[in-house]
């Protein structure tokens, strides 16, 4: 009897998806729940109890810190990554509406260029009370980008386990996520206060009492509206949401009043939310190298071909960019680069990374993950058919 043939790399590929996977699931309904919002449940409640019976603090700051090296800094490396990967294609190809190119152009140019020019201005005019105001724009968009991947979750898992949102269910879903930040945006900044952001001091927004009652009104409003659709949902069509998906979305716009028991959980909230980030980011670039790239005439073909080795390539450079971003190089800028210091302190370029970095993603990720984004139809639930 003759040999098998060797499989091509569209078969090898299709066999690797499919165990890596359940089709109405990420990777499976486990890592899904871990990942997108039960092991940060977890998380909490066992930092909660344990508060009770010691001070936790000075642990948790440092196993924050380290799991930003591995997970908060590199899912920002990642969402560079996938952006820029093919760019010219991204802003020329038909493959891509014109909206969609527009959209691609103005993240990808127009928006860093312009942070570039106003930290650049700030930083040659001493001008640090200008400067601070991005503070109150990377934590607004910070949040506004948590609960709408909080939202996208749900929409994600639901598409996975087929059970669909109607167009005005996903709409009750959106605001209520959109009013809750504004909401708790809002509370955060009600009193003037002074903060200090690695070293550069600034001042939170005033907010009239009359705004933040109005905005926890509409919030306590649009919550009973969410939790109204998605009892009847399950009541009408008898059977289970994507329970993944539901915790995913409430863990991401509610974790915030964690904040008004112990500001501590300010350190746990960013890895919680990029652990999200990163198994939806994981899944769509195991796809994507599951397509059969053709690797003929690059250097170690035999190697690239591997789409297990590509894949752990792009996780590795992905700390690695993150690391550098984040740390390394703006440190380095800080110590010889010359500045006033009197004026911004002795971490001006670390303060600039951190708000380019963060202001930027929001941006990125708003053109990525969008609806109308073929690279997001085609990659992010290839593997439901193994293609």
């Amino acid at each position: 009897m003759s040999a098998a043939p060797p499989l091509t790399i569209a078969q090898s590929s299709s066999a690797y998806a499919a165990n890596t996977s359940r089709a109405d699931s990420l990777f499976s309904p486990l890592v899904d729940f871990l990942c997108l919002g039960g092991g940060s449940l977890l998380l909490v409640a066992l930092i909660a109890s344990a508060q009770f019976f010691i001070d936790l603090r000075p642990q948790i700051i440092v196993a924050s810190a380290l799991v930003a090296h591995f997970v908060n800094n590199p899912h920002f490396a990642n969402s560079y990554q996938l952006f820029y990967s093919k760019f010219r294609e991204k802003l020329a190809s038909e493959r891509y509406a014109k909206g969609m190119r527009v959209r691609y152009a103005f993240a990808g140019i127009v928006v860093p260029a312009g942070l570039f020019s106003f930290i650049l201005c700030c930083a040659l005019t001493s001008n640090a009370t200008l400067l601070t105001k991005a503070v109150g724009a990377m934590s607004f968009l910070a949040g506004w980008h948590y609960v709408k991947q909080g939202y996208g979750i749900l929409i994600v898992t639901s598409v996975l386990k087929k059970a669909f949102f109607s167009t005005v269910e996903k709409r009750i879903a959106l605001i209520s996520a959109y009013c809750c930040w504004i909401c708790f945006w809002l509370g955060a900044n009600y009193s003037l206060a002074k903060r200090d952001f690695f070293g550069i001091q600034y001042y939170t927004a005033a907010v009239p009492q009359w705004l933040l009652i109005a905005s926890l009104a509409v919030a306590i409003f649009t919550t009973l509206a969410t939790t109204w659709m998605f009892l009847r949902k399950w009541h009408l069509e008898n059977r289970w949401l994507a329970l993944n998906g539901v915790l995913a979305y409430l863990m991401t716009i509610y974790a915030w009043l964690l904040l008004l028991l112990d500001p501590l959980y300010v350190f746990v909230i960013p890895a919680c939310h990029s652990l999200q980030y990163l198994l939806i980011v994981w899944r769509y670039r195991i796809n994507l190298e599951n397509d059969g790239t053709k690797t003929d005439g690059m250097p170690f073909a035999n190697i690239m071909g591997n789409s297990k080795f590509r894949f752990a390539l792009f996780v590795a450079v992905g700390i690695v960019l993150g690391y550098l971003g984040f740390w390394h190089l703006p440190e380095l800028l800080d110590e010889f680069v010359r500045y006033d210091r009197a004026s911004f302190g002795a971490s001006l370029f670390l303060f600039s990374f951190w708000i380019f970095i963060n202001i930027h993603h929001y941006a990125m990720d708003n053109v990525m993950w969008r609806r109308g984004n073929p690279d997001t139809t085609k990659y992010l639930f290839a593997h439901q058919s193994g293609k």
